[in-house]
């Protein structure tokens, strides 16, 4: 069990590079303050009682969940917000195809306007950003299903960018073991994505 010095003294050796971490991934500095903070406390709240030892990889995950978390509700917002601008150009385009005046013919059918002004609302940065977040979706899925450790070493190296020496620290085991984990784990995740049509 770690004690009270011993967990504020991991907390502070943590956060600034934590918060880096955070700011790297989320590139609003309000947004990754927030993300640390909340990381720290529940650390302290829900594992606070394991040895000290076992807290830089709770940390780790607990930072990173937030993190993803945090993407979630972005890319949540953002596909509301492109979805009500879709809405309101269509019922902008509907309304302003029906004020008298409008055009030379008179006779002009409002739902050929519809149809032409939906093919031309769609924008390719939200489709290109749609895809992306389908296919770290797909990545998030095949990393779950790699074994534990495995899963742990890859997310410690290339997502928490941890070097060889840090991973090996944190997981309890040898350099060497985590040099296997991580090629099993690329290897096992380029053939399920490759499976699964995906290419890198």
């Amino acid at each position: 069990m770690a004690s009270r010095s011993e967990l504020s003294a991991f907390l502070e050796s943590v956060e600034r590079r934590a918060f880096k971490q955070a700011v790297f991934a989320v590139r609003d500095e309000e947004a990754a303050l927030d993300i640390v903070q909340d990381a720290m406390l529940r650390l302290a709240e829900k594992y606070g009682h394991r040895p000290a030892e076992e807290l830089p990889l709770l940390f780790h995950r607990i930072v990173q969940n937030a993190i993803r978390d945090w993407f979630r509700i972005v890319q949540n917002a953002i596909r509301d917000w492109f979805r009500r601008q879709k809405v309101r150009s269509l019922w902008t385009t509907s309304l302003s195809s029906l004020a008298p005046g409008r055009g030379e013919d008179e006779d002009q059918d409002p739902l050929e306007t519809l149809q032409a002004a939906d093919g031309s609302n769609r924008e390719e940065a939200p489709a290109e950003q749609l895809e992306r977040a389908q296919v770290l979706e797909i990545i998030e899925q095949e990393l779950a299903r790699l074994p534990a450790r495995q899963r742990e070493a890859f997310v410690m190296r290339y997502w928490e960018e941890l070097d060889v020496a840090e991973t090996a620290r944190v997981m309890g085991c040898s350099e060497g073991s985590v040099k296997t984990h991580c090629s099993r784990a690329a290897h096992a995740l380029a053939a399920a994505l490759r499976a699964r049509g995906i290419t890198l």
